[in-house]
């Protein structure tokens, strides 16, 4: 049930050069160290559902997870946001872009959207 985001994203070039290498700034929700370098972004499962069949046991889960990206400006997450895009979207689609938004207290910006990845148990 739990969807190889990090791996992925981790192996792509891209996400390297926007996220670092060591580590890669791509963390569970709750994961990211007191004062990381930005950008850097965060994932969660917020849902999902088992392929359900009629006669037969599923065969896969659907999780929906968000993804959410930090950066000190607009154009940095967009950046960082973009190079995640390319690294997941040949393995799982992207449902909603839910914007950029700054945060009233740290000032930072924040880019976030969802994806769905069906997870083959």
């Amino acid at each position: 049930m739990m969807p190889p985001i990090f791996p992925i994203v981790a192996a792509s070039a891209a996400a390297q050069a926007a996220l670092g290498t060591a580590p890669v700034r791509f963390f569970p929700f709750g994961g990211a160290p007191q004062d990381v370098a930005l950008p850097y972004a965060v994932w969660q499962t917020v849902g999902g559902a088992p392929e359900n069949y009629l006669g037969n046991l599923p065969d896969a889960d659907v999780c929906t997870v968000q993804v959410d990206v930090y950066a000190a400006e607009p154009d940095s997450a967009a950046s960082a946001t973009v190079a995640l895009r390319d690294a997941i979207e040949p393995h799982a689609h992207i449902t909603l872009w839910l914007g950029t938004t700054r945060d009233a207290a740290t000032g930072r910006w924040r880019a976030t959207f969802r994806l769905d990845w069906i997870v083959q148990r």
